[in-house]
Order: structure tokens, then C-alpha cells, then sequence
């Protein structure tokens, strides 16, 4: 029997009540997403990193929507459940109605997506949030989450629970994540612990001799190989004890930056987020000789290694370009005409929306986000 499990909109209901059945005895959760990409960023001026981090996921988890999650449940000593350990929900996503930066689905449907299977059998996120919500996995003290890199993981899953618009402020973010997941580990938060270990989540398991089941850049797949990474960290750099006051409810890039007394950015006291500014440093000369038919997809980037927003001190931290402001933050959507993505992003946005155009000189060029790795 495979170890990872395929969950449609058919098979939800019986698939989570497997899941209720084991968490009491596996209560840890590991767990990764799938989505469609970055397609916006915020206009205005901004205190910190980390705020931009936050606004910059917030505008994007709110204009798109979810298309896989994936789950795997272990136990204290990292052992799996015997017949399946990983659970991967796929939702209903259109190509012809949903929002997409183009290169995120391409590289998706490399990784074996069938849209067309999405579009007609998969799961309605209102669905999928009600059964959460009463299968002991959120709500539970006793369960211990796990994942990588998962500012935007938690950003999608907080919008599923809630069904709103995710919080301006991103403490009230971090209040809400706190109260749906009252335990939670982010392994690129942790690796500050961890001198040794380098990049991203796959670059780690080789590292660490973890060899992963199924197919990268899909979520069951990432997520088992995220809990089989963390019970290895556990072992060779925690002496497999964590402390929860460290390392609990900590999103790598979030929510731990500091600022100065003048109000600005400290850039020598960034908490996780220097490891981004290292993770970036790519001069804008270097990354557009290298993406350049992706430099007007405005920020579509990866997570493998790589900042999850622009930088700060790019044209949308300091207030330039067009756009207008949602509860107090200016949104601004890029435009995405590139030969290489034949033309411009498919789906418009909503008529009488509140995000206007964006410029597409970020300081830094990512070229490829997903959810997955």
C-alpha cells in the first residue's frame, strides 16, 4: 500500500475520519502546500522586513487560492502509521478562473498536476476547514506541527479555518496561528541552531542522509520528507528535546525583526530575517541576467533557499509604483507581460478591485514559487 494517499473530494470524509482515528497516537503533524504562485506585493513604507514579509504574504494568500496540502502523522520517536503515513488533499483549482503566476503552474504540472483532475474532483476548501476543525489536528495543544519555510503554509491555512481575508497587522496573524496551532515548528527557523545545514529542505535531507518518498514540489511528498528532516535535526543537533520557548510558534522570516530607535530597520539585528537577506544576495544586474524573462512577473520566486518576498529597499518598500490602499496597506498586482509567459497573467483581476498596477524593478527576482521546495 502506498504511504501517501491521494484525498479527492470522494473520499474526504472517510480519509479524515482515518486521520481523527490515528492523532490521539501520532501527534505530530507535518505538513507542506502547494499554490499558485506570487503574483503581488505591497506599496508603501514599512518599519521592518518583516512586516513587507507579512503584507507581502498576506495580499498574495488572500488574491489566490490553496491547490494542495499535505500531511504526514508520526509519533514522539518519529515512527509512522503502518499502513498510511501521509495524506494529500487536492483542491478544486481552475485554470481558466483562478489567479496563477504561469511559471508556478508549469513547473506544478511538471511535477505531475493534472488540473483538469482538480477542476472536476477537487476538494471545496469549505469542506476541507470544517472537517479540520473537528478532527483534533487544530484546536489541540497536544499536537506538535511541523514544516518548513511556512509563512505562506500557515498564511493559507489560517484563511481555510477562518474563511477571511488574513489580519493587516501581523500580530494579530501570529494570535490567530497561535490559537489554531498551539504548537509549531518551522525547520528553516531552526537551523539557526544548526551551523552546518544549508539551503533548502531537499539540500538538508541530502545533508542529513534522508531519503525522500514520492515526487518533489508535491505536498504529501514534502511533507513526509518534512517530518522525517525534523526527527533527524532532533536527533543530531537538540539531543531530541526542543525547547518550545525557542523554537514554538516561530515562522521562519516572520514576525523577528527588530527596528531601531528611529523607527527604521536595524539590518545588523534582523532576527531570521538576516538569513534571508544571506539567502538573497544576489545583485539585481546578476539575477536579471539570469531570470530575465521572468523580471516583469514582479516577484515570482521560490522557497528552496530563497526570500519569500522582495527585498526591502525595493520599489514597493519605499512607495513607488502605482496601486491603492486596503485597510491601510497599498497592494500593488503585476502586470506580467513576458514572451517567456506568453503574454500576461491568464485571470484578471476582479472588477473594482482595490489593487492597481505594480511595477516589476524588485530588487530581487525570484523565478520560480511554489508551495513545495
Amino acid at each position: 500500500m502506498s504511504r501517501i494517499r491521494d484525498v479527492w473530494s470522494v473520499n474526504l470524509e472517510a480519509e479524515m475520519r482515518t486521520i481523527r482515528d490515528l492523532v490521539d497516537s501520532y501527534p505530530y503533524i507535518a505538513m507542506d502546500t502547494e499554490f499558485p504562485g506570487v503574483v503581488a506585493r505591497p506599496i508603501g513604507s514599512f518599519k521592518t522586513s518583516s512586516d513587507y514579509h507579512y503584507q507581502t504574504m498576506r495580499c498574495n494568500v488572500d488574491l489566490l487560492r490553496i491547490i494542495q496540502v499535505g500531511i504526514t502523522l508520526a509519533d514522539e520517536e518519529g515512527s509512522f502509521p503502518q499502513d498510511a503515513a501521509t495524506w494529500q488533499f487536492n483542491f478544486r483549482f481552475s485554470l481558466a478562473t483562478d489567479m496563477y503566476a504561469p511559471e508556478s503552474i508549469e513547473l506544478l504540472q511538471k511535477s505531475g498536476f493534472d488540473f483538469a483532475r482538480h477542476e472536476e474532483y477537487g476538494i471545496d476548501p469549505n469542506d476541507f476547514a470544517e472537517l479540520m476543525i473537528t478532527s483534533g489536528l487544530v484546536l489541540n495543544p497536544d499536537v506538535k506541527w511541523l514544516s518548513f519555510h511556512s509563512g505562506y503554509d500557515f498564511g493559507y491555512y489560517v484563511k481555510l479555518l477562518t474563511a477571511q481575508s488574513l489580519p493587516s497587522a501581523e500580530d494579530v496573524f501570529f494570535d490567530e496561528l497561535n490559537m489554531w496551532f498551539p504548537h509549531v515548528y518551522d525547520i528553516k527557523f531552526m537551523m539557526r541552531a544548526c551551523k552546518s545545514l544549508k539551503g533548502g529542505l531537499q539540500d538538508i535531507a541530502d545533508d542529513l542522509g534522508v531519503l525522500r518518498i514520492g515526487t518533489s514540489h508535491q505536498a504529501g511528498s514534502d511533507s513526509l520528507l518534512t517530518a522525517s528532516v525534523f526527527f533527524k535535526m532532533r536527533e543530531l543537533f537538540f539531543e531530541d528535546q526542543i525547547d518550545d520557548d525557542e523554537y514554538s510558534g516561530k515562522l521562519y522570516g516572520l514576525g523577528q525583526t527588530f527596528t531601531s530607535p528611529n523607527g527604521m530597520v536595524d539590518p545588523g539585528r534582523n532576527g531570521a530575517t538576516i538569513a534571508e537577506r544571506e539567502d538573497r544576495a544576489v545583485p539585481l544586474a546578476t539575477a536579471a541576467a539570469n531570470v530575465a524573462a521572468a523580471a516583469a512577473a514582479a516577484g515570482i520566486g521560490m522557497r528552496d533557499g530563497r526570500s519569500g518576498t522582495p527585498a526591502p529597499g525595493s520599489a514597493g518598500l519605499g512607495g513607488g509604483g502605482g496601486g491603492q490602499h486596503v485597510m491601510g496597506m497599498g497592494m500593488g498586482m503585476g502586470s506580467l507581460p513576458t514572451p517567456a509567459l506568453g503574454g500576461a497573467m491568464p485571470t484578471p483581476l476582479p472588477a473594482g478591485s482595490a489593487y492597481g498596477p505594480m511595477s516589476a524593478n524588485a530588487q530581487y527576482i525570484r523565478t520560480s514559487i511554489v508551495g513545495g521546495r
